[in-house]
């Protein structure tokens, strides 16, 4: 199966326990993956034949700056509503990643990764 990938999306996002997180917010950056058969695509020069990434990056920066939650699986699981939406059922997986949590003493990420329609992870 091909794939097209969209990676290190940054988004801006009012997620998280803390009420600062949620009123402030913070970065938020997204990997994507849909997998479908690029073949036609491919051969003929034809974007009907493809997903339209642009579209996904521009749906998802409006989600980004009207979401207000708790959690980051709360977010991912939006993140692939408004992917289903524009797409249909196409095997979408996605990676995201809380940039800088604030949890006293700690300087890494903190991600999700999550499926549907039966995608697998692209890379590790």
């Amino acid at each position: 199966m091909d794939a097209l990938h969209v990676r290190d999306l940054r988004l801006w996002a009012h997620v998280g326990v803390l009420e600062s997180e949620r009123r402030d917010g913070q970065w938020f950056a997204l990997d994507l993956s849909f997998q479908l058969d690029l073949a036609a695509a491919a051969a003929d020069d034809d974007l009907s034949a493809t997903l339209d990434y642009s579209e996904a990056i521009i749906a998802l920066q409006d989600l980004a700056r009207t979401i207000r939650c708790l959690t980051i699986e709360h977010f991912s699981e939006q993140v692939l509503d408004r992917l289903e939406a524009l797409y249909g059922s196409v095997p979408t997986w996605l990676r995201l990643c809380k940039c800088s949590p604030p949890v006293a003493g700690f300087t890494g990420t903190v991600m999700v990764e999550r499926s549907r329609h039966g995608a697998t992870a692209p890379w590790r």
